[in-house]
């Protein structure tokens, strides 16, 4: 399905005010008509078709380092297919089905102190997030609600704030920084990559358990997706400087609200660096399209990976 001329100038204008409403201080878009012609544009297209193999709802999985992009790339997608293609969208993060603060400090306390911080395979509440996907898919359609997590409060936010689907979409993105990932070998998990790792997982407890999700009850989370979507950083330093912005952010929607320091960013990291190094190493396996960023989060190229 091509573009009409009418058609295209709609979607550049709700494109370009909805970027407006996104820049943050000193702090521009680059290449924005340039990422709607040649990212958005061809990533809408290459959904829809995918869709129309079969006219059935499909799972797009989304996934990529923190501070990637992905929440605005979701939001973008959902217009286009929904004025171009017609296709209602369903978007949800595995970010908004992390478990409570309580239940993670039940879970430190019962197999390992480091699953206090979220982030990790194992704290995610997988059964929420396999009802959520099995109720989007049903015939007979009642409203689902999609919870919300607020990471400036670390706890899931209270249900008011939550989404409310109320007809059956025909896409479901399904986003998030860990999307796909693999279990790693013994030899590589051993080895500790940072500070967190080696002063308070000396016995590779965390790192076993964090292991052992993935290879079983995320790989079958995992499964549910037709398709995933990569999004690679040029490096981890990137994505480290790119989820600062991200906290600058939160720090401009969420006043009063406790934002994290540049040293804390620093440590929250490492809890996602092991997973996140081999998913960048991992991406022609894991995706069905990789989006290759650079450092200012513009696509360089897209490659498909055919299976």
């Amino acid at each position: 399905m091509n573009f009409t001329n009418n058609e295209y100038q709609v979607i550049k204008k709700k494109y370009l005010e909805f970027l407006q409403r996104r820049e943050t201080q000193g702090k521009p878009i680059i290449d924005k008509i340039g990422k709607l012609n040649n990212f958005y544009l061809p990533l809408s297209k290459w959904i829809y078709s995918i869709y129309k193999k079969d006219n059935k709802l499909k799972i797009i999985g989304l996934s990529g380092g923190q501070g990637a992009g992905k929440s605005t790339i979701t939001a973008i997608l959902k217009f286009i297919l929904k004025f171009r293609y017609r296709l209602d969208l369903c978007i949800f993060s595995i970010d908004d089905f992390y478990k409570t603060k309580l239940e993670r400090k039940k879970m430190s306390e019962r197999i390992h102190p480091l699953f206090l911080t979220r982030g990790v395979p194992g704290t995610h509440d997988l059964k929420f997030i396999n009802q959520t996907i099995n109720n989007l898919k049903k015939k007979k359609f009642k409203p689902v609600m999609i919870p919300r997590f607020d990471k400036s409060i670390d706890d899931r936010a209270k249900k008011t704030k939550w989404v409310k689907i109320k007809k059956p979409p025909n896409i479901i993105i399904f986003e998030g920084w860990c999307i796909g990932a693999r279990p790693q070998k013994y030899n590589i998990l051993k080895k500790s990559l940072n500070i967190i790792e080696k002063k308070h997982d000396t016995d590779l407890r965390w790192r076993k358990q964090v292991n052992e999700q993935l290879k079983k009850n995320y790989k079958k989370i995992f499964n549910k997706i037709d398709k995933l979507i990569y999004l690679k950083a040029p490096s981890f330093k990137h994505i480290f400087i790119w989820r600062l912005l991200q906290e600058k952010k939160l720090q401009l929607t969420s006043k009063n609200k406790e934002i994290m320091s540049k040293s804390n960013m620093k440590e929250f990291i490492m809890y996602y660096e092991r997973i996140t190094k081999q998913m960048m190493k991992d991406f022609s396996k894991i995706s069905d399209l990789t989006v290759f960023l650079d450092k200012n989060h513009r696509s360089k190229k897209m490659k498909y990976f055919y299976k």
